[in-house]
């Protein structure tokens, strides 16, 4: 063979490689329930959904970091954020993520919701130091934003938000956490709030009659406040005014998803993400409900596992969830609030 068809064959066996590396194939699950016609615009009929890891005890609060172009997310139990990305899998990331004491906490003592804020920062929802906590991506090194209420310690922050324009951060405190929950004896704020932190630094609650906040997001145009309430008595996700000074209207009911989990369905209101039309996608009862800003429900990624968060990644089109011990995605038709 003459030396030019050698390296001609190298140049494919090379080629074929790079292919095949670009198509790697992850097992699959779940599968897609249309309740409205519309639903297949966002999802066609072909979507699957790809498993990358496993092997979790509870995954929770994936975040996609563009400037790095990988996938962040809490295992609770285990006190860790892991790091995933497409080229080289997955990896710890930072250990611990939410509780820094001695001996045991509780079942849940590490980070749960994570959010990259406006000046790139890991901002962590945790568990065990029960606080917010701030972390450059690049030098490391954490300080808190808030860890108490006129005093009092907070519970166990689940998850968190900045608003794009007042510059606050939301956070949801129910008791999951604590070691002995919603009876535990260290408790020292009465009610599981959702609270703002002012660009000041000031700690204001802002929602007081919830019993079970978890999930949370703003609307497109940052002028409603979503939240989800994971109680299995009310497993609703409800809507709030913001006003010109980041306070906190009086809330409406946006979906009731009670009669679900009555029904059998498992899982509860959790976190959740908007897309680029106001559609929310949230874990809920049976998986994943995508739900219109209108409230109502165009359809469902039935995982067959709890389902506990999800988030835009790569170019704001592929959903990433959190489901149990598994990390999974799904490709889409929208993109991602804001992407």
């Amino acid at each position: 063979m003459k030396p030019t068809s050698l390296l001609l064959l190298a140049c494919c066996f090379l080629l074929t490689g790079s292919v095949l590396l670009a198509q790697k194939a992850y097992p699959t699950m779940g599968k897609i329930i249309y309740e409205d016609a519309a639903f297949e615009k966002l999802l066609p009929k072909s979507s699957k959904i790809e498993v990358l890891a496993s092997g979790f005890e509870w995954s929770e609060g994936p975040v996609w970091n563009k400037e790095g172009g990988y996938l962040l997310f809490s295992d609770v139990p285990k006190n860790t954020v892991y790091k995933w990305e497409e080229k080289s899998g997955l990896s710890v990331f930072l250990k611990p993520s939410g509780y820094t004491g001695l001996g045991e906490y509780s079942d849940e003592p590490g980070s749960n919701g994570l959010f990259i804020d406006s000046k790139g920062r890991l901002i962590s929802s945790e568990h065990g130091d029960r606080r917010i906590s701030a972390m450059s991506l690049t030098l490391g090194g954490k300080i808190t934003l808030s860890d108490n209420y006129e005093g009092k310690r907070l519970n166990s922050p689940n998850d968190v938000v900045q608003h794009k324009t007042n510059g606050s951060y939301y956070f949801t405190d129910p008791p999951y956490g604590l070691a002995k929950k919603q009876d535990d004896p260290s408790r020292e704020v009465k009610q599981f709030g959702v609270y703002r932190i002012s660009p000041e630094g000031k700690t204001t609650l802002q929602i007081g009659d919830l019993s079970r906040p978890n999930g949370l997001a703003f609307s497109t145009d940052g002028k409603l406040l979503y939240v989800a309430q994971s109680d299995p008595e009310k497993a609703i996700w409800m809507s709030y005014p913001v006003d010109n000074d980041g306070n906190i209207g009086k809330g409406k009911l946006l979906y009731d998803a009670t009669a679900m989990v009555k029904a059998g369905s498992a899982g509860l209101p959790d976190g959740f993400k908007v897309d680029q039309n106001g559609n929310i996608w949230s874990s809920g009862p049976g998986g994943l409900l995508v739900i219109t800003p209108a409230g109502k429900l165009l359809g469902r990624i039935e995982m067959g596992e709890l389902t506990s968060n999800c988030a835009w990644g790569n170019d704001g089109t592929v959903l990433y969830l959190t489901v149990d011990g598994y990390l999974c995605r799904i490709k889409t038709n929208t993109k991602g609030a804001g992407w």
